[in-house]
């Protein structure tokens, strides 16, 4: 989310909605129809081999879309539906699938909180969540399942949600990454559904790995991966460097951060960029490096800490 000039992002994604189009070896994709700012051009599913399938991510309740996705799997038995986190443009068609199939879903668990919520807090982005999707299967960090002609490895990757698994194809050099990393945007880590300390560590782990192209739940692959996490990391660490470098000027409130930091932002984009600078100074008041008075809050006043 936002543009940022230390990523090399990558915005060259032509495939248009509803095309079946095979982007490796016995992996087929298919893009969504549902533009926004958060979702760029859409939600991208994935089917995974043929004769047996799997399909990763079937995304939102849209009709279209779920018959795009069953026609590009007519005559083929659909196993499995793999679902990498539980926001609203990614898992509720899985419902759908599911009925029309017969297949069982996959997925971390259901939607939940990534920390306690405070009084009279709600999942802020309720909207975006997903709140009925419970997988018939569920999978813990380095869990495989055999599907589709694939050994799929979960990684849990909390960060974006806490329930974000990423699907390695072992063998391929492959990585499903969902939202954790795109090569058009950044993710956003919005509390109290996402955590930056949770996101920050899955950023490490996913680059001590070596697949080398990732398939994202938005836009096209991301190439060299490893390389590319190392830059959302230092995007993230510059992001933490720039409210702290605003707060040695004093005390501030979250729209003075992010009207400092976030320069030229899309005004669309403005409530996302103040979850995000409230997920780093969660991270930063529980590390004792940023004072609030009380928790960590949309509307507090944020200093260094003495």
């Amino acid at each position: 989310m936002g543009s940022s000039n230390d990523i090399a992002f990558d915005k060259s994604f032509a495939l248009p909605a509803g095309q079946v189009e095979e982007v490796a070896p016995g992996v087929r994709r298919l893009l969504c129809d549902n533009p926004s700012p958060f979702t760029w051009k859409g939600t991208v599913s994935y089917i995974l081999g043929r004769g047996r399938v799997a399909i990763v991510d079937p995304g939102p309740d849209d009709p279209a879309h779920v018959a795009a996705l069953l026609d590009a799997v007519r005559g083929e038995t659909v196993t499995h539906i793999l679902v990498t986190h539980t926001h609203r443009d990614h898992s509720p068609a899985a419902a759908v699938v599911k009925a029309a199939t017969g297949a069982l879903t996959v997925a971390e668990g259901p939607h939940r909180a990534a920390r306690a919520l405070g009084l009279g807090e709600g999942p802020r982005l309720d909207a975006a969540n997903d709140l009925d999707f419970v997988p018939d299967i569920r999978l813990a960090d380095r869990d495989t399942l055999e599907t589709g002609g694939f050994v799929v490895e979960a990684i849990a990757t909390p960060g974006h949600t806490a329930n974000h698994l990423a699907f390695a194809l072992r063998g391929t050099g492959i990585l499903l990454s969902g939202d954790h990393v795109m090569a058009w945007a950044t993710s956003v880590v919005a509390p109290p559904d996402g955590a930056m300390s949770d996101y920050m560590a899955s950023l490490h782990k996913l680059a001590r790995r070596e697949e080398a192209v990732y398939l994202p739940g938005h836009g096209g692959a991301v190439r060299d991966a490893p390389g590319f996490v190392a830059q959302y990391i230092r995007h993230r660490e510059g992001r933490e460097a720039s409210i702290l470098g605003r707060l040695r000027k004093g005390a501030a409130d979250i729209p003075t951060l992010v009207r400092a930091i976030y320069i030229g932002l899309d005004p669309r984009l403005t409530g996302a960029a103040g979850l995000s600078v409230l997920a780093h100074l969660e991270d930063l008041v529980a590390r004792g490096v940023v004072a609030t008075d009380g928790p960590p809050a949309v509307d507090g006043v944020y200093r260094l800490a003495a």
